[in-house]
């Protein structure tokens, strides 16, 4: 069972929007060696969903149901810290930026203008060959 999973990438997604969630689901299971593990809308089970299926990676909204995604990020890094975070806004504020990477967030991207980025990142994730943005 070890084998199958250093196969392919894991991913986890949480984010609000069933269409965008979606869309996100769609792009990235076309792609070989990835697998979607979980999905959530809500910062309580994005918390429980990623803790239990411990994915490589989690695409990561700030708003949530309910609550904010720095409630997960900040709580899943503080149990699982290798877990690569990919926060997707629509708020890619500086300000947002910083709180986001120093909570331990990866990568902020825009979903506006870097929604395929994403596709990028996760292809880069699964060869071993990404690395984080700086924390600017």
């Amino acid at each position: 069972m070890e084998t199958a999973r250093n196969d392919r990438t894991d991913v986890f997604l949480v984010e609000d929007s069933a269409p965008i969630r979606a869309r996100l689901a769609t792009m990235l299971c076309e792609m070989q060696g990835v697998s979607i593990v979980g999905e959530a809308e809500t910062p309580a089970s994005a918390i429980e969903g990623i803790l239990r299926n411990h994915p490589h990676s989690v695409v990561l909204d700030i708003h949530l149901l309910g609550g904010s995604g720095l409630e997960v990020l900040r709580k899943v890094r503080s149990v699982d810290p290798g877990i690569v975070f990919i926060m997707l806004t629509n708020d890619p504020d500086p300000q947002y930026r910083r709180i986001c990477m120093e909570a331990g967030a990866s990568y902020f991207l825009d979903k506006t203008t870097e929604f395929k980025k994403v596709k990028e990142l996760i292809a880069g994730l699964g060869r071993g060959a990404i690395a984080p943005q700086s924390h600017r």
